[in-house]
């Protein structure tokens, strides 16, 4: 047992029971009551660790208990639980010295790493091999020297971590899944650092920026001559990651014959140039990502099955940015200081009204599109604090930025969705999420 006391104070009976089994499940000591005044009493007589509270209580209010705790004897932190779109009366409460708050309906998740981080609990936190490092203030996982930080310390994601260390120390081949946007080159990246080939090459392939008649050269490289301009012998991304780790973006992107090559490689560990009947030695840990439905796919006979069964032999889920809404501040902080740094600008502050319209989005292009929000909110205020109405600015210009991108991929690619797709960086299917999202369905043909 952890032996940090908590005090919830809640009025409605359904919700204090489960918070409080919820919280007692996790090996904290919790004492719950109704109201203010029995919160009051409680403070004045015992010590607790933390206090969550309703911020509408019959009689006295949360605000109430606010103060109460940064009256008594040893200051309590204090979470206050506000109904959607209470947001002036949360940032009142933090005002007040609250440490933090909450939307209903709660979710557990968010409540135990919040209540985790404030009361130093560590049994919600990574084991000690993935203790979280500090970067920039923020709590962030550094796989290796040079490996980007993979920041947060949500459940899904610590729990996403653990697994990816289990599989690192072996040959396994793994498949990321997940959105895009979510981080999977990220883990990719972090899998090679903490794996017995990290002294070898990191070499990535996104399947869905390289046209189809050039991916299997790309991929496995050709003799001199094999065709018209074929004038030397070229390695492919096989040949160039050996003795490393090959990571294969959106995999689920693959042609055909594509992927029959690429099932012999995972069964033989073997493949052959363009060009060449000669085998060569495929000495390479090999990561596949993909956003999509795999076994959709395989059912809808676009993907095939025996290779679906070969790549996902330890299946990674990495979880979409409003599953993890605790991580989004310390996220944006740790965005804002490397976009800082690229563009040599001063660091730009949230206030907590922006980090709460950051954590009411839905981020459907998750830490991408997070990213590209915060790069155009920092280039307008450098150095600024940042509100909810900087980021509902930066929100519609970039929306307007990448509508304005689409249309000239696909002006450029006269209305070629997947030509647009490549030029873009994007997979087939988002591409087309992306035209559906903003009625570009015909351009530009339709508008002219």
């Amino acid at each position: 047992m952890s032996g940090e006391r908590l005090l919830v104070v809640e009025d409605r009976e359904s919700l204090r029971r489960m918070l409080e089994r919820a919280l007692g499940g996790e090996g904290y000591r919790v004492d719950a009551v109704a109201d203010g005044e029995a919160a009051a009493a409680a403070l004045a007589g015992d010590t607790y660790d933390l206090v969550l509270t309703d911020l509408k209580l019959p009689g006295t209010s949360g605000l109430d208990v606010v103060q109460a705790c940064r009256g008594a004897r040893r200051p309590v932190p204090v979470v206050v639980m506000t109904a959607y779109g209470s947001v002036a009366a949360a940032v009142q409460a933090m005002k007040l010295g609250a440490a933090d708050f909450l939307e209903k309906p709660v979710e557990l998740d968010d409540l135990f790493a919040l209540v985790a981080a404030l009361v130093g609990e560590s049994r919600t936190s990574a084991p000690p091999e993935l203790e979280p490092a500090t970067v920039g203030g923020t709590a962030a996982f550094v796989a290796g020297p040079g490996c980007p930080p993979i920041v947060g310390r949500h459940r899904r994601l610590l729990s996403a971590l653990r697994l990816l260390r289990r599989v690192a120390a072996t040959e396994t081949t793994v498949l990321l899944t997940g959105e895009s946007g979510t981080g999977k080159e990220l883990f990719a990246r972090a899998l090679h650092a903490l794996s017995p080939r990290a002294g070898g090459p990191f070499v990535a392939v996104n399947c869905a920026a390289i046209p189809e008649s050039l991916l299997e050269n790309e991929l496995f490289g050709h003799e001199k001559g094999a065709f018209t301009g074929a004038h030397r012998r070229e390695p492919g991304r096989f040949e160039r990651a050996r003795a490393g780790t090959l990571f294969l973006d959106e995999i689920g992107e693959l042609p055909p014959a594509v992927q029959g090559k690429i099932l012999r490689v995972l069964e033989e560990r073997t493949y052959e140039r363009v060009g060449s009947a000669e085998p060569q030695r495929a000495d390479v840990r090999l990561v596949a990502a993909t956003n999509r439905d795999l076994q959709a796919m395989v059912a809808a006979g676009e993907f095939r099955s025996d290779l679906f069964f070969r790549l996902s032999v330890f299946p990674l889920e990495l979880p979409p940015l409003r599953e993890r809404s605790s991580d989004v501040g310390p996220l944006a902080r740790h965005l804002l200081e490397r976009l800082a740094e690229r563009h040599e600008l001063a660091t730009a502050e949230l206030s907590p009204a922006a980090v709460e319209l950051l954590q009411a989005q839905s981020w459907p292009g998750n830490v991408r599109q997070l990213a590209n929000v915060l790069e155009r909110a920092a280039i307008l205020h450098p150095g600024e604090r940042l509100g909810a109405l900087e980021l509902k600015e930066a929100m519609v210009g970039a929306e307007q930025g990448e509508r304005q991108q689409l249309e000239e991929a696909l002006e450029k690619s006269g209305g070629d969705k997947r030509r647009a797709a490549a030029q873009l960086g994007l997979s087939y299917r988002t591409l087309l999420r992306k035209v559906r999202l903003y009625d570009l369905e015909g351009f530009p043909r339709y508008r002219r």
